[in-house]
This record gives structure tokens, sequence and C-alpha cells, in this order.
């Protein structure tokens, strides 16, 4: 009968370092994550100058060349826009993984 719990306390204090591993990953990921969302940031802040920029520009001459540097330049912020979007999505999905590996941390006790 001891041995069961011995192999029982075993187990959970496994599954105890696997979640406590899980929660370090989940958080270094978080933090390379928001590195990168600050980059974008700066990105988006950079094609939507360049945007507004070929936009006054498309207005003022009115030539297809500049109507087609607008549209190329709002292509870019678009697109630039969507990828911090996507990565603002992981950050989100990764901090709710990181409350979900605490949650379960009370569940499986110490580890002793």
């Amino acid at each position: 009968m001891g041995g069961r719990k011995t192999f029982s306390r075993r187990r959970a204090g496994s599954e105890r370092a696997t979640v406590e591993r899980h929660l370090v990953e989940a958080g270094q990921r978080i933090s390379r994550a928001r590195e990168e969302l600050v980059a974008l940031d700066e990105q988006v802040a950079w094609f939507a100058d360049a945007a507004s920029d070929a936009r006054t520009r498309a207005l003022v001459t009115d030539s297809a060349l500049e109507r087609r540097e607008m549209e190329e330049a709002e292509r870019h912020l678009q697109a630039i826009s969507r990828s911090r979007s996507d990565l603002a999505g992981q950050i989100e999905r990764l901090r709710r993984l990181q409350e979900e590996l605490l949650e379960e941390l009370p569940e499986l006790g110490t580890d002793q």
C-alpha cells in the first residue's frame, strides 16, 4: 500500500515539474513575442506614415504612378498590420495557457 502512495507522489511530482517547465517555456515565448510586437509597432507606424505620404502625393499629382504607389504602400501597411494582429493574438493565447497552467499547480501539490 505504501508503494502505491510513493508512486502516486512521484507521478504528481513529475506532472508538477512538467507543468512548471511549460510555464517557463510559455513565459519565454511571451517575452520574445512582446519584443517582436514592439518591432512590429514601429514598422506599422513607419508604413502608416509612408501610406499617408503616398496618399497625399496621389491626391496632389493625380497621376497613375502615384496611385499605384499609394495602393502598394497601403497593401504593405495592411500586411504588417495583419502580422501585428496575429502576433497580439498569439500573445493572448499564450497568456491564457499560462493562466491554465497556473491553475493546475495547486491541484498537483508540492514536489516532495
